[in-house]
């Protein structure tokens, strides 16, 4: 059976990617399993500078999910480069991709133009939208020119495939997708998390500290596949689908609906090995719809 994917031009063993946010810099979870089963993973959303995150409390239970907040919390660009890049080495022996957030065009140039000089480094994951940081991430993912910007900004600075990841909190998310198509992106990922709320009866407040933050889990799946279909059908580059997956069957649905590959967020909070399992459970359900290669059925509905 057929397992590859190609992302970008690059050859991937399989097409599961633990989703950034979700996997560290990947030296944590290599102390749990052989992380080298992975296709690849994105690691922390990288930023120019370090920054400590959002105010505790950062997250919220949910039915079948969780929000967060907490802020693209890393040491910056330079110590990921210095420090965790060559842990990392040690352990993994495949291209990674790289996630990397700003809060202005030049930021994101900045971080990328570092990253890409980087060996290891296969993918530039450029987040235009993350919902829990105040005056960046999402502001520039939820209007087609701002992300048209960023991608230009980001392409002419780079030689490495750029993805651009989208956010579900718009109306219109294929306009999105095209405008970073035509201003040069390579690939397309989607989607971040939805914009959601709890509060706390008896204190009569928010439960997390920021108020708002990022809903994501099992729940908003059928959500994802959707967004996923409607891109994929409108552009020309790869697009990477994520949002609630959390098994080989939803792995095989995201694929149908577009995805040449899936990232896996919430579920490796929940599970550790979720990846790992998913990966060894691909071939029995593929061999249950009578799937031969993987690869034949992107786009296939």
């Amino acid at each position: 059976m057929g397992l590859n994917v190609n992302l970008c031009g690059i050859e991937l063993d399989n097409p599961v990617i633990p989703a950034s946010g979700t996997f560290g810099y990947g030296y944590e979870f290599a102390e749990i399993y052989d992380i080298n089963v992975l296709g690849t993973f994105s690691f922390k959303g990288t930023t120019k500078d370090a920054r400590f995150g959002n105010p505790t409390p950062r997250i919220a239970e949910c039915a079948e999910g969780m929000i967060n907040a907490v802020g693209l919390q890393n040491p910056g660009v330079d110590k990921v480069i210095s420090e965790e890049l060559p842990k990392l080495s040690k352990c993994f022996n495949k291209k990674v991709m790289a996630n990397v957030s700003g809060f202005s065009v030049e930021d994101y140039a900045y971080t990328c133009a570092r990253l890409d000089k980087e060996e290891q480094v296969g993918w530039l994951e450029v987040n235009v939208s993350c919902p829990n940081v105040h005056g960046g991430g999402m502001s520039f993912g939820t209007d087609p020119s701002a992300a048209a910007e960023v991608t230009r900004a980001v392409k002419a600075v780079t030689t490495k495939p750029v993805i651009i990841k989208l956010s579900p909190n718009v109306t219109d998310i294929v306009s999105i997708a095209k405008a970073c198509e035509e201003a040069g992106a390579d690939g397309i990922s989607l989607i971040n998390t939805l914009l959601g709320m709890r509060i706390d009866l008896k204190k009569r407040a928010p439960v997390i500290a920021n108020k708002m933050g990022g809903f994501s889990g099992r729940a908003i799946f059928p959500v994802a596949v959707r967004m996923v279909y409607q891109v994929a059908n409108a552009v020309d580059i790869p697009v990477i689908g994520m949002g609630g997956v959390s098994s080989a069957e939803d792995v095989i649905e995201m694929m149908m609906a577009g995805a040449c590959a899936v990232e896996v967020g919430a579920a490796n909070l929940i599970n550790p090995t979720a990846c790992r399992d998913i990966i060894a459970d691909l071939p029995r359900v593929m061999k249950k719809y009578g799937i031969e290669n993987l690869s034949d059925i992107i786009r296939c509905v």
